[in-house]
């Protein structure tokens, strides 16, 4: 992904009101990645190298100790640990949900420690952080309603800051995500 021309996205991003501020250097990129424990997939770290897009719900990645990129950071666990508490969400493979609702946190997120990490890009729209390869999926993440907001980042971005319609931004194959894609398929 080195090289990787991101000139159409920031153009895109600056065009629908985000600010634009240069690229994270590596000792940035790798100050976050070690705040937060995961690595940036190629693709999402050669765009962050190209251009940082700030405001509008975009992370703020020079900043990995702020209280809202640790907010963004536990959003997805936020939102299950909500369902299981309201809804009466339980993931199958976790075994007999316990009774008291701190065992039932604690052992939610000791699973998800297990599933790749997912990474906010702008709002409630996630990236897994594994593979580290081009070609992740985005989320749409709200709770447990999961949905494929883009097949990867680059029409991701195309669908929310573009002219990409969702259908075109989600056609195709799309990457298998551990626990990720299998809760998009499930009818929990």
């Amino acid at each position: 992904m080195v090289g990787t021309d991101w000139s159409v996205e920031r153009k895109l991003l600056g065009v629908k009101g985000a600010s634009i501020e240069p690229g994270l250097t590596h000792a940035e990129l790798s100050a976050a990645e070690a705040a937060h424990g995961f690595q940036f997939p190629n693709d999402l770290r050669s765009l962050l190298a190209a251009f940082l897009p700030r405001g509008g719900g975009f992370p703020d990645w020079r900043d990995p100790e702020s209280a809202d990129l640790h907010r963004q950071m536990d959003g997805p666990f936020a939102g299950i640990q909500f369902d299981i508490e309201h809804c009466n969400f339980w993931w199958p493979s976790w075994g007999s949900k316990p009774a008291q609702l701190s065992e039932a946190f604690a052992i939610a997120r000791d699973q998800l420690k297990k599933a790749p990490r997912l990474i906010p890009i702008s709002g409630h729209r996630y990236m897994p952080s594994s593979p580290q390869e081009p070609g992740n999926p985005v989320y749409s993440v709200v709770q447990t309603d999961i949905i494929y907001y883009g097949s990867d980042l680059r029409s991701y971005l195309h669908c929310e800051f573009g002219r990409a319609e969702w259908e075109e931004a989600v056609s195709g194959e799309v990457r298998h995500i551990e626990f990720w894609t299998d809760l998009i398929d499930s009818d929990l």
